[in-house]
């Protein structure tokens, strides 16, 4: 989901309300989130950024952004750049969510591996959620599997986030009734079980296919891959055009010959040099070799 800015940002004094900010104090946070992030904030965003930070400032006892910006310096609270990174971004997610993905992942992508097995390929599946926030992605993407494979097979999710405080909900499994409206009744019915009081849980043969892991994705990456398939939906909206082509190449060095990347409804690539063929709505694949 996009920010909604104002046209009028440019325009307001930000210095003389509850909470000063400055022209240099937004200009030193668009550099830090840009950094530390790769998160690219225009200057007609001054006014989401006051009002989505403001509210860190008061959990802090803060009473400036250039108090906060001190504090961020330090570097001794690292979850507190986390914070930063969930106030300016969106963490809307659901199950199933754009259910064409899906539903390649559970036909064109399950035969492609299938054919690959019986032709004596190595017989693991490794899919990566990049950006799984509260974890509704990495969880429908288990259920696919286990329609498409079982639970026996050797498939696994790794999912990353670089906010803790969704990663820890997302470990948990649970939900309320209502966020899973849009399971298929079938398949809730095998891989979610009632807890009472309105909450469902994951099942946990489910949950015991995914690793959770905090992961910055301007950062460094400690897997080496190969992953089968990559899902990394609604995340490159946040990044400049250079960002999101350095991000998708990297992507792209994780992916063997006939690797999936899945991008979300709203992105597009960056580039048109890049190693991927289009299949469909967002649906990109690393060519076969000899292909």
């Amino acid at each position: 989901m996009a920010l909604s800015v104002s046209k009028s940002d440019k325009n307001q004094n930000f210095e003389n309300r509850e909470f000063a900010m400055s022209e240099a104090d937004f200009q030193k946070i668009k550099t830090f989130i840009y950094d530390r992030a790769g998160i690219s904030l225009s200057d007609q965003k001054r006014g989401l950024v006051y009002a989505r930070l403001t509210r860190r400032l008061r959990d802090l006892g803060l009473t400036t952004f250039k108090a906060y910006l001190d504090y961020l310096a330090e570097g001794q609270d690292n979850q507190e750049f986390s914070n930063l990174v969930n106030a300016l971004t969106t963490n809307h997610t659901k199950f199933f969510r754009e259910r064409h993905h899906f539903d390649f992942l559970r036909g064109t992508a399950a035969a492609q591996w299938r054919k690959q097995l019986t032709r004596g390929a190595p017989s693991k599946i490794r899919i990566w959620s990049a950006g799984c926030s509260t974890g509704e992605e990495p969880y429908t993407i288990a259920m696919t599997m286990a329609h498409a494979f079982d639970l026996d097979f050797d498939w696994k999710i790794l999912a990353t986030d670089i906010d803790t405080t969704v990663l820890s909900h997302a470990k948990r499994g649970q939900y309320s009734v209502d966020t899973a409206r849009d399971i298929p009744a079938q398949v809730k019915h095998r891989y979610m079980r009632s807890l009472g009081q309105d909450l469902i849980e994951v099942d946990k043969q489910l949950q015991s296919h995914i690793r959770f892991n905090r992961l910055n994705l301007h950062g460094n990456w400690p897997m080496k891959g190969p992953f089968d398939a990559i899902f990394c939906r609604n995340v490159t909206i946040y990044f400049d055009p250079p960002t999101k082509n350095k991000l998708i190449q990297r992507f792209i060095q994780l992916l063997p010959p006939g690797g999936f990347l899945f991008l979300g409804h709203s992105e597009t690539l960056a580039s048109r040099d890049l190693d991927l063929e289009p299949l469909g709505r967002t649906v990109y694949q690393r060519p076969m070799k000899g292909g």
